[in-house]
């Protein structure tokens, strides 16, 4: 029996030399001393070294037996062969089994030296044990290794369809940059970033938090009721590194791209480059900035109207979005910084937005635009061809894709002649204004005229929901009848009640085009005092006029009805020839 002091000893002693002693040399020197201590001497050295009385064994009798101690390779701790074999080994067929898988489900160029497989491990495992093979996904995983697989994840490097022209529009792009920059221009890239849901939603990222925690979300991105969207549209000066952001939480469309790059213009533009008469805009080929975009250029053109600057744009070509400097010279430092923050409210992004900074100088200024645009805007045909024969001016090796919004229009050609207006006689109208009580007709056209306008235009507003668009062009509207002649007829209505349809007749228009403009006039000829009077007459024919017209002393020449206003007639049916006799 071995004594318990001498149990001590050996465990100290083991505690020393398991560190500096492989696997072999242990077992070696495990059987060396249970040896020396003779009687009990593997079990109190298995004690002490808390190893397995097996391997003491194994020890001892390595240790005996020198011819099988010295037998192994300098650098080995097993003889060639041990272990357990190889699945491949012991399976026959098993590694073509695999490659006959693996060739049904491999992707990638088949030219390259790395391909990958759409199936798991897992998937792989199974489908073998199908096929009566027994291999784990540990095994699977080192053959497919040597057969050139490797755990890729997906690379963002197809652009899709290459446009023939992109290279000279890239050069010319660059060139227009260094042309600005030279004469002290702003140079600005724009663009609208993802919209970006507001709640609490994950967002990817970490963040240094209190162990245990951690920011709680929805465990679920499903859009939630009331919240909304945000749609940040961001302006980068190039020379100066600062971004502005616009955060609109209306529709992403043309009106709210140009007022972002308004707001960056009054708030920031125009006092960094007090002196500038041109601005260059740097923006993808689609979008609510899009080249093909009508209300796009509209706006633009309104916008250099109002601040006097020549807008140069340059469209990068389709397919190139991500070349565009917003992209990865602001865009990205705004997803950093509101990394493992949820946006709760438009708030929270403004102010995510206005704290990102970087080491190379960047700063971003961020403000919250709630205005209402409204989607699907029509630019009528006559405005964008008065905008591309007159505004715009077109330039590059593409002229789709660059050109520039002058402040000032060109002059138009003079107009070619046209035929002589043709409208009542001057004599009827008189006469008519006489029956109807004005004996000042274009006074009272002077006095209605602003009221008149004011009330169109208020009951349009409220008819379209919103404001005109646009100003309206002089002259515009219903051109058959002059405005002394509509209000002529409207008095006439108001004082003789006479109908649309008589008063059509004898000016010789539709009764549409007096009805329809005399009705926004009746209002402001009440508040001038033209109202019913209490025996006001109901005359609807032409014979009921022409007796009035007697007993007020008044000679009233009446011309004869046309066809058109015949037919036109409500009411009346289109008077048809005769079939000959």
């Amino acid at each position: 029996m071995v004594r318990e002091d001498a149990e001590a000893v050996l465990t100290a002693k083991f505690a020393v030399m398991r560190q500096v002693l492989d696997e072999r040399q242990w077992r070696l020197y495990l059987g060396t001393e249970a040896r020396a201590l003779g009687h009990g001497g593997i079990a109190a050295v298995a004690r002490a070294a808390g190893a397995s009385e097996t391997t003491v064994a194994a020890g001892v009798a390595q240790a005996g037996d020198e011819a099988a101690a010295g037998a192994l390779a300098p650098g080995r701790v097993r003889r060639p062969g041990a272990g357990r074999p190889r699945a491949e080994e012991t399976q026959p067929g098993l590694r073509q089994a695999l490659r006959e898988l693996l060739e049904e489900a491999t992707r990638g160029d088949p030219v390259a030296e790395i391909t990958y497989c759409s199936l798991s491990l897992r998937d792989l495992e199974r489908r073998m044990a199908a096929k009566g093979f027994r291999c784990k996904k540990d095994a699977i995983a080192p053959m497919m290794r040597q057969d050139g697989y490797s755990l890729q994840g997906m690379a963002k490097v197809l652009e899709g369809k290459q446009h023939p022209g992109r290279d000279g529009q890239f050069r010319h792009i660059n060139a227009m940059i260094r042309v600005f920059r030279a004469a002290g221009h702003p140079v600005v890239s724009v663009d609208a970033k993802k919209k970006e849901q507001l709640g609490p939603y994950h967002r990817d990222g970490r963040a240094w938090r209190p162990q245990g925690d951690p920011v709680r979300v929805r465990d679920h991105d499903f859009p939630g009721q009331g919240l909304g969207k945000i749609t940040p549209y961001g302006v980068f000066d190039i020379a100066a590194n600062r971004g502005f952001v616009s955060v609109g939480t209306s529709c992403d469309t043309s009106a709210f791209a140009v007022n972002a790059l308004r707001l960056w213009w009054q708030q920031e533009g125009s006092l960094r480059y007090p002196g500038a008469t041109r601005l260059l805009v740097t923006c993808d080929a689609g979008g609510s900035n899009g080249h093909t975009r009508k209300l796009w250029k509209e706006q633009l053109a309104q916008f250099a109207e109002e601040t006097g600057l020549k807008i140069s744009v340059c469209h990068f070509p389709p397919g190139t979005s991500k070349w565009n400097k917003i992209e990865h010279r602001l865009f990205c430092h705004i997803t950093r910084t509101w990394r493992t923050r949820p946006l709760m409210t438009p708030d929270d992004a403004v102010a995510g937005i206005a704290a990102t900074i970087t080491g190379q100088g960047l700063k971003c200024t961020a403000v919250r635009d709630d205005d209402v645009y409204p989607e699907r805007v029509k630019v009528s045909d006559s405005r964008v061809r008065y905008l591309e024969d007159r505004v715009t001016v077109r330039h590059g090796p593409h002229r789709q894709w660059n050109y520039t919004m002058l402040p000032v229009p060109r002059p138009g050609p003079d107009p070619a002649p046209g035929p002589e207006p043709r409208g009542p006689d001057p004599a009827l109208l008189a006469s008519l204004a006489a029956l109807a009580g004005i004996p000042a007709p274009g006074t009272l056209l002077g006095q209605v005229a602003v009221p008149w306008n004011a009330g169109r235009e208020h009951r349009l507003t409220l008819d379209r929901g919103h404001q005109r668009l646009r100003p309206r062009a002089p002259g515009s509207g219903y051109r058959k009848l002059s405005p002394q002649a509509i209000l002529i007829a409207a008095a006439c209505r108001i004082r003789l009640g006479m109908t649309w349809a008589l008063l059509g007749q004898i000016l010789g228009v539709h009764y549409s085009s007096i009805s329809v403009p005399a009705a926004w006039a009746i209002p402001a000829l009440h508040k001038h005092g033209i109202t019913p009077d209490p025996g006001t007459p109901r005359i609807t024919t032409r014979a009921k006029l022409l007796e009035h017209a007697a007993t007020a002393g008044i000679t009233l020449t009446i011309p004869a009805p046309s066809q058109a206003t015949r037919n036109s007639t409500p009411g009346t049916a289109p008077t048809r020839p005769r079939p000959p006799t």
